[in-house]
């Protein structure tokens, strides 16, 4: 009789993620991934979601409480009870206007559509890259790889040829996004460099190519026709512009790419 591997519960999912998972368990949540596309899709969608929260975040949470409004500070002073009371309760009043004040800004401040948009390819490209075992979930030798993209981000799309930038297609997989499914294409040069093409539907104002970078890594953003694409790899903005623009041109159809191979097409917004 042949032994069924344990089932990977939810909060054993939750605990891969945050790296929390016993040792002795991990070997068996990846095969159990590796198995069920669905819920590695989920993992990756929560690991996006946490390298946003990261990115955004993760300057302020290490942030002290300031001494002054700190209960062992005030119960030091050795004031009466109604004395540390009343401080406590101005304290909390202090702390609230504070944090309502910081969630203006914040309201105020808060990234548009398409800054959430890139961030999330950003996010999605510093994830998969990294990837040895798993880095795409259908290679680009599999012919149902460009329908099953196409079907659920309701576009035709058929990848570009980036040979010429010394990039070749490995595959893609879809992700999730604020606006809907979205595709993620994955090249890899000789050299073991990666970048990374996202798509997906953004009906928002048509932009020319945008730049922006974090840490060791950047990417260039656009709309177009209903669609947000975003370019990701290393933080080499004139090389990622380049790479960004011959997309763009194959999308456009405007010029073909040179050293373009028959047997990588192009991908394209609607029809063929």
């Amino acid at each position: 009789m042949t032994d069924r591997p344990t089932p990977v519960t939810e909060d054993e999912l939750h605990a891969y993620v945050d790296g929390e998972l016993p040792a002795d368990r991990r070997e068996a949540v990846e095969a159990w991934l590796a198995g069920h596309p669905d819920d590695a899709n989920l993992v990756g969608a929560w690991r996006a979601q946490a390298e946003m929260i990261r990115a955004r975040y993760g300057a302020v949470v290490n942030d002290p409480v300031p001494s002054r409004l700190q209960l062992n500070q005030l119960l030091r002073n050795g004031r009466r009870w109604r004395t540390v009371a009343a401080a406590a309760a101005v304290a909390a009043f202090i702390i609230g206007g504070v944090a309502g004040w910081m969630a203006r800004d914040a309201s105020a401040t808060a990234p548009d559509a398409m800054q959430s948009f890139a961030n999330e390819a950003l996010a999605a490209h510093r994830l998969y890259v990294g990837e040895v075992r798993y880095p795409i979930e259908v290679g680009a030798t599999e012919n149902h790889l460009l329908p099953w993209l196409s079907r659920r981000v309701g576009t035709q799309l058929r990848a570009p040829d980036l040979t010429a930038f010394d990039f070749r297609l490995l595959g893609g997989r879809l992700l999730p996004s604020v606006s809907g499914p979205a595709a993620l294409f994955m090249y890899e040069s000789g050299s073991g460099e990666r970048v990374t093409l996202y798509c997906a539907q953004l009906k928002e104002t048509p932009t020319g190519l945008r730049y922006v970078s974090v840490d060791n890594f950047a990417a260039v953003h656009w709309v177009e026709g209903d669609y947000g694409w975003v370019i990701s790899g290393p933080a080499e903005k004139s090389r990622l512009k380049g790479i960004a623009k011959s997309v763009y041109e194959q999308l456009e159809n405007r010029a073909p790419p040179s050293k373009r191979s028959r047997a990588e097409p192009l991908m394209v917004r609607r029809g063929s």
